[in-house]
């Protein structure tokens, strides 16, 4: 795999996008880059929830791939849902090669209280590697403390660590072993 792009959707952060680069980088060890474009989200509305549909935002991502492209992660400040939940913090493509994530319930403003940008980087970067790990092919751990923890509330979020476990880290160096040489 040669990259993750990290691709803007509706108003992201450019600055928190450099950051969450660097911090995936160091933690997958793959290198990260923001694309100069984003993704409109607008076609993605619906307007009688006032949330943006992540199952079709993934279907729009995945036209934006280029040849060999690794992974591409869409980071977007709206707040996303999937039919069957309330709302999502972010969803992939398992085994594929898009994810998107979302700061709207991430933000400490969005439960009354005031602005921690710190809390809101380091969450984005758990949802990052978690969604990413999907498409590593990783389903969610037992481990609580593992970035694979499934997390319906920030307080889970919260709990996590930003690191896989060690079997997590076994499957997604198996599976970043394969596409490289799928790759080949």
């Amino acid at each position: 795999m040669s990259r993750i792009q990290l691709l803007p959707i509706g108003k992201a952060d450019l600055s928190s996008l450099g950051l969450l680069g660097a911090a995936l980088t160091a933690e997958i060890g793959i290198p990260c880059e923001v694309m100069a474009g984003g993704l409109d989200p607008e076609p993605s509305l619906h307007p009688e929830r006032r949330q943006y549909c992540s199952i079709d935002i993934l279907s729009r991502m995945q036209e934006q791939l280029a040849p060999n492209p690794g992974r591409l992660l869409g980071v977007t400040p709206l707040d996303l849902y999937i039919p069957i939940l309330t709302f999502v913090f972010g969803e992939a493509q398992l085994d594929g090669s898009c994810a998107v994530v979302s700061t709207h319930r991430l933000r400490q403003e969005f439960y009354g209280l005031p602005p921690d940008q710190e809390l809101l980087q380091g969450r984005l970067v758990k949802e990052s590697i978690h969604e990413l790990g999907h498409t590593f092919g990783l389903t969610h751990s037992d481990n609580y403390c593992c970035a694979m923890a499934a997390s319906h509330t920030v307080e889970l979020i919260d709990l996590k660590s930003s690191s896989l476990c060690t079997d997590c880290r076994a499957r997604s160096r198996a599976a970043l072993s394969r596409s490289s040489m799928e790759a080949s």
